[in-house]
C-alpha cells in the first residue's frame, strides 16, 4: 500500500470519527434536553405551610374550634406575614385560581410562562348554611406574594386584571397560550402535630402534602 493509498484512508477514516464524534455530541445534547424537559414538567413549588395551633372545645356548641396558622411564600421563595384562621371543625379548603400554560412554555423554561400561576382566593370549611369563609386575596387585586416594588400600580394591576379574565373566562384563556384555568380547592383533615405543605405543580394544579412535625418541636412553644 503506497502512501497516497495510506493517506486517504487516513484522511477518511478522520472524517468517519468526526461525523460519529459530531453526532455522539448532538444524542448527547438531545439527551441532556430530554431530560430538563421532563424536569421542568415533573418539578414542583412550595408555595404555603399550614401548621394547626389551636383546637379548644366549646361547650356551648359541643364543637371543636381549629386554629391554623398559614404562611405564605412568595415567587422568591420568601414567606410572607403570617395569617391565623379558627374553625368549627378540621376540615379546611383552599379556595384557589390556577393557570396552566402549555407544555412547550414549560418544556422550555419560559421565564413568565415556565410554570402553573397561582393565587390563593379564600380559605373555608363547608357545613351547610353554616359554612364559614376567609378572603385571603380580593378578586382583580395583586396577591401579596407577586407585588412588585417600585412597580407602576396601573401595569400591575393590569397584570393581576389580565390573570383573574383568564382564570375565569376560558375563550380568552386559550388565545394566550394557556392549556387550562381553573378554579380549585385543595383541603385535608388539619391536626395537631402535623406540617402542612401546600405546592403548586410546574405543570399541574396544588396538592397538600403532609408530615410529623420533627419530635423535638412537640410540646414547645417556639419564640417569636
Amino acid at each position: 500500500m503506497n502512501s497516497i493509498s495510506k493517506l486517504i484512508i487516513a484522511v477518511v477514516l478522520s472524517v468517519v470519527l468526526f461525523i460519529g464524534f459530531l453526532f455522539f455530541i448532538k444524542f448527547r445534547n438531545e439527551n441532556k434536553t430530554l431530560r430538563e424537559m421532563i424536569s421542568r414538567l415533573e418539578a414542583e413549588s412550595r408555595i404555603a405551610e399550614v401548621l394547626v395551633t389551636k383546637v379548644e372545645y366549646d361547650e356551648l356548641t359541643r364543637r371543636n374550634f381549629t386554629t391554623i396558622k398559614f404562611l405564605e411564600y412568595d415567587s422568591q421563595d420568601n414567606s410572607l406575614e403570617p395569617r391565623y384562621f379558627t374553625f368549627p371543625g378540621n376540615i379546611i379548603q383552599f379556595q384557589s385560581l390556577v393557570i396552566r400554560f402549555d407544555d412547550l412554555n414549560i418544556k422550555r423554561g419560559d421565564r413568565l410562562k415556565g410554570k402553573s400561576a397561582y393565587l390563593f382566593w379564600k380559605i373555608f370549611m363547608l357545613d351547610g348554611k353554616n359554612t364559614q369563609e376567609y378572603e385571603i386575596t380580593k378578586a382583580y387585586e395583586v396577591p401579596e406574594g407577586y407585588k412588585i416594588n417600585n412597580a407602576k400600580n396601573s401595569f400591575e394591576n393590569g397584570l393581576w386584571e389580565k390573570f383573574w379574565i383568564y382564570a375565569l373566562h376560558y375563550d380568552v384563556a386559550k388565545s394566550k397560550g394557556i392549556k387550562n384555568a381553573q378554579i380549585e380547592a385543595p383541603g385535608v383533615i388539619f391536626i395537631p402535630g402535623m406540617l402542612y405543605t401546600i405546592k403548586i405543580e410546574h405543570d399541574g394544579g396544588m396538592r397538600i402534602d403532609s408530615k410529623p412535625l420533627p419530635t423535638i418541636l412537640r410540646g414547645e412553644k417556639i419564640p417569636k
